[in-house]
Order: C-alpha cells, then structure tokens, then sequence
C-alpha cells in the first residue's frame, strides 16, 4: 500500500512538516507520483520511518542515524533487536523514576517512612552513564568513530576507494589462507592481520584493547558476521582468532 505524506504523517502521528524535511537532508526520500510529483511512501518508507523515531527515540542526531542507515554494515532486524535491549533499559530507569515519584508523594503527605536515599532512585549516574555507553558501543558514536568520519572527509572520494581495495585485498588473503588450512597463529597469517592492523590507521588510531573488541564483534555481532561469512564461511571465527592471537602476541 502506498501512502501520500499527510497520510503517513496521520498513520505515524509525525508531522508533514517533519517527513519534507527528512526527505530535504536525505534521510527518508520517497518516490514520487508520475501524475503530479506528490511524494508517495511504501513498505520500506514506512519500515525506514520507524527505525528513524527508534533512533530519535534514543537520543540520535538525525546526520548520525542518516550515517547509521546508510551503511553497509545496517541490518535492520539486528537494529530492532538492539533497539528493544535499549529501550528496556531506558523503561528500567523510567519504572525507577515513577516509583520515586509516587514514594515521594507519600512521603509529603507522611504516608510511609521513605528513607532519603530512596529519593534518588532512579537519578544514578553510573546507569544513566552505562546507558549512554551501551548505545554509543553499539552504533560507533565513540572517539574512534568520530576520527574515522574526519579522516575519511580528508580522504576524499579516490583515497577512500583506494583504502577500501587495500583492505578487501588483505582479507582475501586471510581469507586464502584459511581456504588452504592454514592455522590462524600462522606467521604468514599473523603478518596479514598485522596488516590488517595498521591499515586501521586510515581511519583511526588503533590500539590492542580497541583491535580485540573489534575481533569479538566479527563473531558477536550478525551485521560484521553476514559480512565476512559471505567472502568464505567460516571467516569470521577464523578472523577473530588470528586477532586475538596477534593481541596476545603484540
């Protein structure tokens, strides 16, 4: 079914206003009717819008989620199930909060003998901290990543495929390597992921801590799995473990 914006904006309760400029900058962009260029949107719009209001819901910048959406790394089913983790942890602290509220009330109007450290439930740093941390984690909001973005505006559109090829070509090295059966703690493999290592540096600086939890998501996370399992099952494990073994090597 395809919808004009005033009826998406009535289906979604987000104004007309709101999805013309999301169409401005790009980040939900709809075809348009043959018969007079009004916008129309389809299932994916409509799949697209909600990930969007996920994303603001959780306190995303609109270019960051257009940045988010446009990789090549987005799943959305693994988005949905990472947005649902996130959510519950946001409705932890809400239920936190709303307890307080109604414990304070009763307490004004000396209902219960509320102790007065419980009138901070809800308000702790340390999880309103571990909250930002699980959200910055999973979608690269990190130092490292605003370095990437920097370099790679440096790079320009030459240096950034010049940097792709190199490394599509080192993992297709590894990737050779395993095909032939060779062990991943291989001095041949390990100069490949050494490599693989500095080639990191056109994009951010790395370190060991930072290389290693990138080689756990090779395996953790489905979206850099599905990537690396489509050049050669098993690539994947096989990635992780000559990381790791060059971490505990270096």
């Amino acid at each position: 079914m395809l919808y004009t914006t005033q009826q998406l904006a009535d289906l979604s309760e987000t104004s007309v206003r709101t999805l013309h400029h999301y169409d401005e900058i790009g980040l939900l962009s709809p075809k348009r009717n043959p018969k007079n260029e009004y916008r129309v949107y389809d299932e994916n719009d409509l799949l697209t819008l909600q990930q969007i209001l996920f994303f603001r819901e959780l306190g995303f910048a609109l270019l960051d989620i257009k940045k988010i959406l446009e990789s090549k790394y987005f799943d959305m089913e693994t988005a949905l199930q990472e947005h649902k983790k996130m959510i519950l942890l946001k409705k932890k602290r809400i239920d936190e909060l709303l307890s307080t509220i109604d414990k304070t009330i009763k307490k004004i109007n000396t209902q219960n003998n509320m102790q007065d450290k419980e009138l901070y439930n809800g308000f702790s740093e340390k999880e309103m901290e571990e909250y930002k941390q699980e959200a910055e984690g999973r979608w690269g909001h990190t130092d490292a990543y605003k370095q990437s973005t920097e370099r790679v505006k440096k790079m320009g559109k030459q240096g950034l495929e010049k940097a792709g090829k190199e490394g599509e070509e080192i993992t297709s090295q590894i990737a050779e390597c395993m095909k032939s059966g060779i062990a991943y703690d291989d001095e041949k493999v390990q100069q490949l992921v050494r490599k693989h290592y500095e080639w990191l540096e056109n994009f951010y600086e790395p370190n060991l801590e930072m290389y290693q939890g990138l080689a756990n998501m090779y395996v953790d996370d489905a979206r850099f799995k599905a990537t690396y399992e489509k050049i050669a099952p098993g690539l994947a494990l096989y990635m992780r473990d000559a990381m790791t073994t060059f971490v505990k090597k270096s």
